[in-house]
Formats: structure tokens, C-alpha cells, sequence
């Protein structure tokens, strides 16, 4: 596994680049329908490598992350849709709850895997 520092690290660099190919092709994304849900879909992944980041930041600064990391990397990711499109805002938050929603079931399935580790050892 990927320690917290490459983890922030990796996290970092993939926002970058997704952020710069967004804003490089923002005219493109606004200009169908089926791009304008591809631009929400790009601000989701914004969102997913934000709270990568905020999770590993406040890890390593010996704090346990929360909520307010969540809000912080959905605003980061809103306001990085707002600059395509409109409709890029909408469509990134409802991407951004499916990806959270699958994000919460993944980390309960490798706490719960964690745990019955330890319980036989």
C-alpha cells in the first residue's frame, strides 16, 4: 500500500492535470450536451483527488477526517465546474455523491477486512 505521502503526492499531481486538461478544453466540454456531462464528470474526479488530499493532510497531521473535508473538496469541485458550464455544477455534485457513496462502501469492506485480520491474530 501507498504511504500518506505518496498518497498526497499522486493526489496533487492528478488534480493538476485534470484541473489543466479541464480548463484547456472547457470550450469543447460546453459545447454539446454529452460534453457538458463529461466536464461534470472530469469536476468529480476533482472532487475524489481534493479529498484524497484534505484525508491524507489531515492523517498526517494527526487529525481524523470529517465531514468539513468532504464540503471543502465538493466546493473545491463546484467551483472548478462553475468555470465550464452551468449545467457542469449539477452535474458534478450528483457524480461527486456517487463516487462518495462508493468511496464510504470500499472503505467499510477494508475496514471490516482490517478488523477480522486482527481479530485472528
Amino acid at each position: 500500500m501507498a504511504g500518506v505521502g505518496t498518497s498526497m503526492l499522486v493526489s496533487v499531481l492528478l488534480f493538476t492535470v485534470a484541473l489543466s486538461l479541464q480548463q484547456v478544453y472547457r470550450g469543447k466540454l460546453a459545447s454539446s450536451e454529452l460534453f457538458t456531462i463529461l466536464g461534470g464528470f472530469t469536476s468529480s474526479l476533482l472532487f475524489l483527488f481534493s479529498l484524497t488530499f484534505i484525508g491524507n493532510l489531515q492523517e498526517s497531521s494527526g487529525g481524523k477526517s470529517s465531514w468539513g473535508a468532504v464540503i471543502i473538496a465538493e466546493i473545491i469541485a463546484l467551483v472548478a465546474a462553475s468555470t465550464v458550464h452551468r449545467v457542469c455544477i449539477t452535474t458534478c455534485f450528483l457524480f461527486s455523491a456517487g463516487l462518495l457513496y462508493e468511496m464510504n462502501k470500499i472503505s467499510g469492506y477494508m475496514l471490516s477486512k482490517a478488523e477480522s485480520k486482527s481479530k485472528r491474530h
